[in-house]
C-alpha cells in the first residue's frame, strides 16, 4: 500500500469539513440581519449573548477533535463498531455538560452580562436571549460530537448535510419568529433551537442506525475528558490572547478597533478554510495509526504540510493583490483605511505560515499528541503574543505591534510542531495507543 494519500482523498474530507466549519457563521450573519431591524438594543443584546455562546462552545471543541482523533485510530484498526462507540460515548458527556450549562446559564447569565455590557437593556437583552439559547447547549455538544465520530471514520459528507439542514430551518424560521409571530429577539433563540434540534436528532439517529451499544460508559468518558483537558487549556489560550488584542485595539481608538476587526475577520475566516485541511490530516493521519503504519503516518503528514504550505502561499499571493480593493468593501472610513495597512501585511505574510501551522495541529490532533499541542500553545502565547500585546497599549505601538504578537506567536507555534514534526515522537501506532506526549 502507498504511504501518500490522493489530492482527491484529501479535498474529498476537507471540503464538507470546510462546509460545516463555515455554515454556523453564515447563519450567524442571517441571524444578525433579521435582529439589526429590531433597533439597537437587540441587536447588541444578540451581539453580547452570541459572543458568550460562541466562548462556550469553543472551549468544548474536544468533543469533536478529541473524538476525531480517538475515532479515526480504530477505524483505521478496521473496528468500525467501537470507532462509532467512542461517539455514543462523546454523545452522552454532550448531553451530561449540556444540561450542565443550561442549569447554570439560569443562575449567572444576567449577572455575567452586567459585568460585561453594565446594568441596563442591554445586559437585559443579552440574558434574556442567553438563557433560551443554551436550552440548545446539549444539542451543539450533540452535534460536535458527531462531527467528530464521522470524521473519525472518514464520513464528512453526512455531517454537511445535517447541519446545513439545521441550520437552513433556522434561516427560514428566524425572521418568522422575529416579525410575524412577533418573538422579538427571542424569536432568534427560539429558531436556534430548532435548527440545533433537527441536526442533533440526524446525527442521534446515524448513532442508532449503526446498531452499537448505545448505554454510557463511564470509563471510555473519563478517558475523553483526559484528552479534552488539554485542548480546553489550549482553546483558553488562543482566547486569551484573541481577547486581548481586541481589547487593546478598544483602547488603542475607535479607528484601531475597527480596522483590527475587519483584518480579523479575515484571518479568522481563512483559519476556517485551512482548518479544513487540518481535519483532513486528523482522519487520515489516525487511521494510519491505527492501522499499525506509523512510516504511512508519517508520510501523510508530509504531505499534508506541503499542501498546507502551498494553500496557504497562494492565499497571501490573493489577498496581496486584493490590499487596495477589499478594505473599500468593509468600509469608506479614511481614518479606519489609513489604519489597515498596520495589520493588513502582516495577515497576508502569516498566511503561508498559517497553513503549515494549521495543518501540523491536524496531524498531532489525529496522533493523539493533544498533551504536546496545550504545552507548545501556552508557552507560544506566553512568550510570544500576550507581552506584544500589553507593550503595544504601554508604548501605543498600534496595529503594528498587535500584530507583530500574533506573528511571534505563529512563529513560535511553527518551530514547536516542526521540532515535534522532526522528532517522530508523535507516530505511535496502534488502535487505542495516544502518541507520547512530553
Amino acid at each position: 500500500m502507498s504511504d501518500r494519500v490522493s489530492p482527491r482523498r484529501v479535498l474529498g474530507l476537507a471540503v464538507p469539513a470546510l462546509g460545516v466549519l463555515a455554515a454556523e457563521p453564515l447563519y450567524v450573519l442571517v441571524d444578525t440581519a433579521v435582529v439589526g431591524h429590531l433597533g439597537a438594543v437587540p441587536l447588541a443584546g444578540l451581539a453580547l449573548g452570541g459572543t458568550l455562546f460562541t466562548l462556550v462552545s469553543t472551549q468544548l471543541t474536544f468533543l469533536s477533535y478529541g473524538t476525531t482523533a480517538r475515532t479515526a485510530r480504530l477505524h483505521g484498526a478496521g473496528r468500525r463498531a467501537d470507532a462509532v462507540a467512542e461517539g455514543v460515548q462523546a454523545t452522552w458527556l454532550g448531553v451530561g455538560v449540556g444540561l450542565l450549562l443550561f442549569l447554570l446559564a439560569q443562575l449567572v447569565a444576567e449577572p455575567v452580562a452586567e459585568l460585561l455590557a453594565g446594568p441596563g437593556p442591554v445586559a437585559d437583552a443579552a440574558a434574556s436571549w442567553l438563557r433560551i439559547a443554551l436550552l440548545g447547549a446539549p444539542l451543539v455538544l450533540i452535534t460536535m460530537a458527531g462531527n467528530g465520530w464521522m470524521r473519525g471514520v472518514q464520513d464528512t459528507a453526512r455531517p454537511l448535510r445535517y447541519v446545513l439542514a439545521g441550520n437552513g430551518v433556522s434561516a427560514v424560521l428566524c425572521p418568522i419568529f422575529v416579525y410575524p409571530l412577533e418573538l422579538g429577539l427571542e424569536g432568534s433563540a427560539m429558531a436556534n433551537l430548532v435548527g440545533q434540534t433537527i441536526a442533533a436528532s440526524l446525527f442521534v439517529r446515524a448513532l442508532v442506525v449503526e446498531r452499537v451499544p448505545l448505554r454510557p460508559h463511564l470509563p471510555t468518558m473519563r478517558a475523553q475528558l483526559g484528552m479534552g483537558r488539554d485542548l480546553v487549556l489550549r482553546t483558553l489560550a488562543f482566547q486569551v490572547c484573541f481577547l486581548s488584542a481586541t481589547s487593546v485595539a478598544a483602547r488603542t481608538g475607535a479607528e484601531t478597533a475597527a480596522a483590527h476587526q475587519v483584518v480579523w475577520q479575515l484571518w479568522t475566516f481563512l483559519s476556517l478554510v485551512l482548518d479544513s485541511l487540518a481535519i483532513a490530516a486528523q482522519s487520515l493521519v489516525g487511521a494510519a495509526l491505527g492501522a499499525g503504519s506509523a512510516p504511512r503516518a508519517k508520510s501523510i503528514a508530509r504531505q499534508v504540510t506541503w499542501y498546507g504550505l502551498g494553500f496557504g502561499a497562494v492565499l497571501g499571493v490573493l489577498f496581496a493583490a486584493l490590499a487596495a480593493p477589499l478594505p473599500a468593501l468593509f468600509t469608506t472610513d479614511p481614518g479606519v483605511l489609513a489604519e489597515m495597512p498596520g495589520a493588513w501585511w502582516f495577515f497576508v505574510a502569516l498566511q503561508p505560515i498559517a497553513g503549515v501551522v494549521f495543518a501540523l495541529d491536524g496531524v498531532f490532533l489525529g496522533a493523539g499528541d493533544a498533551a504536546y499541542l496545550r504545552t507548545a500553545t501556552m508557552l507560544s502565547a506566553a512568550i510570544g503574543y500576550l507581552p506584544m500585546i500589553w507593550l503595544s497599549l504601554a508604548f501605543d505601538w498600534g496595529l503594528p505591534g498587535i500584530w507583530t504578537g500574533l506573528s511571534a506567536f505563529m512563529v513560535l507555534r511553527l518551530l514547536t510542531l516542526l521540532l515535534r514534526a522532526r522528532s517522530g515522537r508523535w507516530a505511535v501506532a496502534g488502535p487505542t495507543t495516544a502518541a507520547a506526549m512530553s
